[in-house]
């Protein structure tokens, strides 16, 4: 299927956002056909072009992290700080059915940027915006990451990780992501309103709420009074079938056996049918009684085979499992490519390489095959043609500073 023929084609996005979860938002919106303007500072850029130079992040000379959320994009050096740059945020403005938007809402006020110095320019404007805290209350000019927002704050972190260690740092961009997927939600709603109303709207969402939002049943359990379990403990676990044990070749494999249906069917494909007469697990409640024995004798069990010998009897005695992956064997993963997760990348400088698709499939519209993402202003001048600015104009903002970029 053609870019022009997709479900958002025609459609015009401006990503004003930095780092993840508002660009990602744009990204999907790309995936399905719509055109994406990024605005990022001269000189430096977006501050995520750097991402993949600061450890602990995985250090690569391919700068893949910025391809992951900037794909499909065109590329506007444009300093918004410069008076001279308001004439070119105003004809954006007016040119986009979106705006993202990720700036503190102070700040946004301090540029121009908030939805109510936008949305008299265009009436049809969806002006989609991201916080870390939320757009109202004490906090909601502080800054807010994925790691403190959407893991700290919603209480993820405090349950993620094993009874007597710390909390841990989680893979980068995991709360990122998940916003991004809901303002996505959010503008693709808005659309769909201003389809029966023919007006935009402002849509918003926090990394927060989307931490509480995925802690969902762990919070309505504290507003509901609920009792809650000790943190989790593998070696006395409330449920030693519901647990992770490691492999002879220092693998993880989680054993999902929760049901009482399953007791029989694990214990012989572990070879363990002698467990069937040990009174101490007799029955679902004396196996929860005895969690700690159980995990005690099933250590060794699972420590004497490789994790392909344990793939391979417990899928041939249908138990439930989930093989703890590494990255090497994400990226070989044939049900990725088969579901097309993971996709090649068009324009890259090694043509094997491959890049992760956006979670959403829609049935008839194939997603965009992912370009290369842009060098910082690299469409600069492009962009401002565009928008119906003369040469003579494009060359005033350069002088001033207000626009810069690559002009390759």
């Amino acid at each position: 299927m053609s870019a022009e023929s997709n479900i958002f084609s025609g459609l015009k996005v401006v990503d004003f956002a930095s780092f993840i979860a508002g660009p990602a938002a744009a990204t999907i919106l790309s995936d399905f056909g719509a055109e994406v303007i990024k605005v990022e500072p001269p000189g430096a850029g977006d501050p995520y072009r750097y991402f993949t130079k600061l450890p602990p992040n995985p250090v690569s000379e391919v700068n893949y992290a910025w391809q992951l959320t900037n794909r499909n994009k065109r590329s506007l050096a444009l300093n918004l700080k410069a008076p001279e740059a308001r004439k070119v945020v105003e004809r954006l403005a007016r040119w986009a059915d979106v705006v993202v938007v990720n700036f503190p809402p102070r700040v946004k006020a301090g540029l121009g940027l908030n939805y109510e110095s936008l949305a008299p320019l265009n009436p049809r404007l969806i002006y989609a915006d991201i916080t870390g805290y939320g757009s109202r209350g004490p906090e909601a000019d502080e800054p807010g990451f994925d790691i403190t927002a959407y893991w700290a704050r919603s209480g993820l972190m405090e349950v993620t990780h094993d009874a007597g260690s710390p909390p841990t740092v989680p893979i980068p961009g995991i709360g990122d992501h998940a916003t991004a997927t809901t303002l996505y939600a959010a503008i693709v709603t808005a659309l769909f309103a201003r389809e029966k109303t023919g007006k935009g709207t402002h849509v918003t969402t926090s990394l927060v709420a989307n931490g509480i939002w995925a802690a969902g049943a762990w919070v309505e359990g504290a507003l509901n009074g609920a009792h809650f379990f000790p943190q989790h403990d593998r070696k006395e676990p409330p449920n030693a079938l519901l647990n992770p044990y490691q492999t002879s070749d220092n693998r993880w494999i989680l054993i999902v056996c929760a049901q009482p249906k399953d007791w029989d069917g694990f214990i012989k494909a572990v070879g363990q049918a002698q467990l069937a007469a040990d009174p101490r697990f007799a029955d679902p409640h004396k196996r929860l009684e005895n969690t700690a024995a159980l995990v005690e004798m099933l250590d060794p069990v699972f420590a004497s085979q490789p994790l392909a010998h344990w793939k391979q009897v417990l899928s041939a005695g249908r138990v439930i499992f989930g093989v703890v992956q590494n990255a090497m064997d994400i990226i070989s993963d044939p049900q990725l490519e088969a579901n097309e997760i993971v996709v090649p990348l068009e324009g890259a400088a090694d043509p094997q390489a491959r890049t992760v698709s956006s979670p959403i499939e829609v049935a008839g519209f194939p997603k965009a095959r992912p370009q290369i993402a842009p060098r910082l202003g690299e469409h600069s001048d492009e962009v401002l043609k565009s928008l119906d600015f003369s040469a003579e104009a494009i060359a005033r903002l350069r002088e001033t500073g207000a626009v810069g970029g690559d002009t390759r």
